[in-house]
C-alpha cells in the first residue's frame, strides 16, 4: 500500500459562535468551536470520506472528478486560495 498526499483548500468563516470549515474541491463541511476544531474536523471528515469512497471502489473516479490523480508522487494542488473577503452586493427587492 502506497500513501499519497494530497492538498485541498479548505475555507472556515464565523457563523455566530461557531466557525464553518468547508472544501471546495470535495464539496464537504463541518464545524467547530475554534478555528483549530473546524480544521481539525474537516481534516478528519476528509479523511473518512475519501477512506469510505475506496472502500466502494470509486476513490480514483472521485479525485479525478475534482483534478487530482493516485499515479502522481507529488502534486500541487488544483486551486491556489489566492484571495478571501466579504463581498456585498446590492439587490432590488419588489
Amino acid at each position: 500500500m502506497t500513501i499519497r498526499m494530497l492538498q485541498f483548500v479548505g475555507t472556515i468563516w464565523q457563523e455566530g459562535n461557531m466557525y464553518t470549515a468547508y472544501c471546495p474541491e470535495l464539496d464537504l463541511a463541518t464545524c467547530g468551536h475554534t478555528i483549530e476544531e473546524a480544521r481539525h474536523n474537516l481534516r478528519e471528515v476528509i479523511e473518512i470520506f475519501l477512506e469510505e469512497t475506496a472502500k466502494m471502489g470509486t476513490l480514483r473516479e472521485l479525485l479525478a472528478e475534482a483534478g487530482y490523480s493516485l499515479d502522481e508522487v507529488a502534486q500541487e494542488p488544483v486551486r491556489h486560495l489566492v484571495a478571501l473577503a466579504p463581498l456585498q452586493v446590492s439587490i432590488q427587492v419588489a
